[in-house]
């Protein structure tokens, strides 16, 4: 009786739009998520001057609040010396310029992921059946979260140490550190935005089980092998490669997989 319910609801809904009108919902919603995004990257763009000297360059000296928190609770075996800064320099006539774009755009696409998922939700929501609706949505939320969790614990932890310890890193006295200004926001960049992405790790699981393509035995069997994949990856986003670093990514990682061991179906 449910399996014809459901069989009803869905021609039903077949039958309300063509294949063309679902593209041209589809079309509608792309278009709102790109004026969103620009009317976003207008606001961040007026705004970067501030948010670069108060956040983006916070993490070049040792004024940074998590430097000094993390002395402060450590009880002073942490310590961060109080001549850390690092200046940086840029040596492209535009690159200024475009990085003030670029960085713009980073932050108004980072600041768009709930509407970009709001939309994905309405285009989605009505081929779902009502018992899909709220697990569905706890996915967008929790998927939500976690990105920003993810990309928080990159600007606050990885990012500055893995930068503190390139800089500081000696192979010769001789040798004067001074660092591109593309290359400190490509890395800024790419350590955010990897990490919130590697977050949506037990949101990716528990879609993949619901298409029964893995299930709690499977991730409990191969749980060895996934940490010394974690630990891999960790050494990837982490390009320092000490052991500090990477701990301060491959723990967050593991407690990703446990996580997505307790969302996944049997």
């Amino acid at each position: 009786m449910e399996n014809n319910v459901k069989e009803q609801d869905a021609q039903q809904y077949e039958g309300e739009l063509t294949f063309w009108d679902h593209l041209e919902v589809l079309r509608w919603a792309l278009v709102r998520i790109a004026i969103v995004l620009v009317v976003i990257t207008v606001f961040t763009f007026m705004a970067m001057p501030y948010i670069f000297d108060q956040y983006i360059l916070a993490p070049t000296t040792s004024e940074f609040f998590v430097y000094q928190w993390l002395e402060k609770v450590s009880g002073g075996i942490l310590e961060f010396s109080d001549d850390f800064a690092i200046q940086i320099i840029n040596i492209n006539v535009a690159s200024q310029f475009f990085t003030h774009i670029s960085t713009s755009l980073s932050l108004a696409l980072v600041l768009t992921v709930p509407y970009i998922i709001y939309e994905i939700w309405k285009f989605i929501r009505p081929a779902l059946f009502d018992h899909e609706v709220k697990h569905v949505r706890f996915a967008f939320l929790g998927g939500t979260v976690m990105f920003y969790l993810g990309c928080m614990i990159a600007y606050l932890l990885v990012f500055p140490f893995t930068f503190r310890f390139l800089t500081e890193y000696e192979l010769s006295a001789a040798i004067q550190n001074q660092i591109d200004l593309s290359s400190y926001i490509g890395n800024f960049v790419m350590l955010v935005m990897v990490m919130g992405i590697v977050f949506e790790m037990p949101l990716l699981a528990w879609v993949l089980s619901c298409l029964g393509l893995i299930t709690k035995s499977f991730l409990r069997q191969y749980k060895s092998y996934a940490v010394v994949g974690l630990m891999v990856l960790s050494a990837v986003i982490t390009p320092s490669g000490d052991p500090f670093s990477m701990m301060l990514v491959a723990v967050p990682l593991y407690l990703l997989y446990e996580m997505s061991i307790l969302v996944v179906k049997e």
